[in-house]
């Protein structure tokens, strides 16, 4: 007899049961059931959304809301301007002297810092008056020339000529003392030299009169004589000079 018929009647053995292997993450005892996590959705979702998009705006809308309710804070409405009326037989003036300035070419003049002929354009321009009552037509101007007189190439043209009929008036081109009233050995004709002092001098040539004496004081404007076509000429005109201490320069950069 066998060992186990020995121990009394043998029992069925129930076939053991397959045992599922305990995975890491899984918790050692019981197993505890989790809670499932669905996305909100349907009627719920719709009611969340409303409702943050309603607070929304109910808090960007409140402070308007409240000042367009609340009469304390209601700005006061501006008062009417009063009305403004005059006396339509009253004549009005305006006083403009503070607006304008006057040009004194003279004081201009007399403050040119001259160093040889070396003279700033625009420091010049405007010192000196037209020299002439007429309207000025220029002819031959500043610079080397064929001389209309010798035929000569290279002749240095000291002055600005302008046409002028026989007789017109010649002005003094600023203020002034008259160095020389006369005729001129060297082709000027009648000729006057006017001092503007600093170093500057105007000359007027070929004159068929002269109206003024050595010593004179002329003013801007004051007449010196008439243009003409004595000395070295060819036709009534008015050859024109601007000296600065001796030395011609042109003059169109004065008037």
């Amino acid at each position: 007899m066998s060992k186990h018929a020995a121990s009394g009647r043998r029992r069925a053995e129930l076939p053991a049961a397959e045992l599922r292997p305990r995975t890491a993450s899984r918790p050692a005892g019981r197993r505890r059931a989790e809670p499932v996590h669905r996305p909100l959705g349907g009627t719920a979702q719709k009611f969340a959304i409303t409702a943050a998009a309603s607070g929304l705006v109910l808090t960007v809308a409140m402070p308007t809301t409240a000042a367009a309710t609340d009469p304390a804070m209601a700005p006061e409405p501006a008062a009417a301007p009063a009305p403004v009326s005059a006396d339509p037989n009253v004549v009005l003036d305006f006083d403009r002297a503070a607006l304008t300035s006057k040009f004194d070419p003279d004081a201009k003049l007399r403050g040119l810092s001259v160093a040889g002929t070396d003279v700033t354009p625009a420091a010049a321009k405007g010192t000196l008056a037209t020299p002439l009552k007429s309207e000025l037509i220029q002819t031959s101007s500043f610079g080397y020339r064929v001389s209309p007189i010798t035929g000569t190439a290279g002749e240095l043209h000291t002055g600005q000529d302008y046409a002028a009929a026989c007789g017109t008036e010649v002005t003094a081109a600023a203020a002034g003392t008259v160095k020389s009233a006369g005729w001129h050995e060297y082709g000027g004709g009648n000729r006057v030299v006017v001092d503007h002092g600093n170093g500057v001098e105007t000359t007027y040539n070929h004159l068929s009169a002269i109206s003024v004496s050595v010593g004179d004081t002329v003013e801007r404007g004051h007449l010196v004589g008439a243009s003409g076509t004595t000395g070295a000429s060819t036709g009534c005109h008015l050859h024109f000079e601007v000296l600065v201490n001796g030395n011609p320069v042109d003059p169109l950069g004065w008037l």
